[in-house]
């Protein structure tokens, strides 16, 4: 055996640079880099079944009624018109329902916690939080 010292070095995690190679699959990355990609860039975001303006069912109705109740800009995605999405969102979080809601960057729940949240006030607070209020 050598008494020689080996050393090496790890990256650091770097979550801004983590936020920065994430890419949409039109610029070559997968799903999940692309999902990530979405929360990351946005304060607020809906994983929800039809749009703001035509939900398609109730639960993301209700968890769109209750964003838009704060006057605050929020990006959703329709996940009825992207299957690979609608499946992926479930990995990303690990949470099998939507719709889905993230502030922050955070994942928060579903339309039952999002509704927990604002009656209790926590959802005000996260998206004054989000927004650096």
């Amino acid at each position: 055996m050598s008494d020689e010292k080996k050393s090496f070095s790890l990256p650091m995690a770097n979550p801004e640079a983590a936020a920065a190679a994430a890419r949409t699959r039109a610029e070559g990355g997968d799903i999940l880099s692309e999902i990530d990609k979405e929360v990351s860039e946005n304060n607020v975001v809906l994983y929800m079944k039809g749009l703001p303006d035509s939900p398609m069912c109730g639960f993301s109705a209700r968890a769109s009624a209750i964003l838009q109740s704060y006057g605050i800009p929020f990006f959703a995605v329709n996940i009825l018109a992207d299957q690979e999405k609608r499946e992926g969102v479930k990995v990303y979080s690990k949470w099998p329902t939507i719709p889905q809601v993230y502030i922050g960057g955070e994942f928060l729940g579903g339309s039952d916690i999002l509704n927990e949240m604002h009656e209790s006030g926590e959802l005000a607070q996260a998206i004054k939080a989000a927004f650096g209020q």
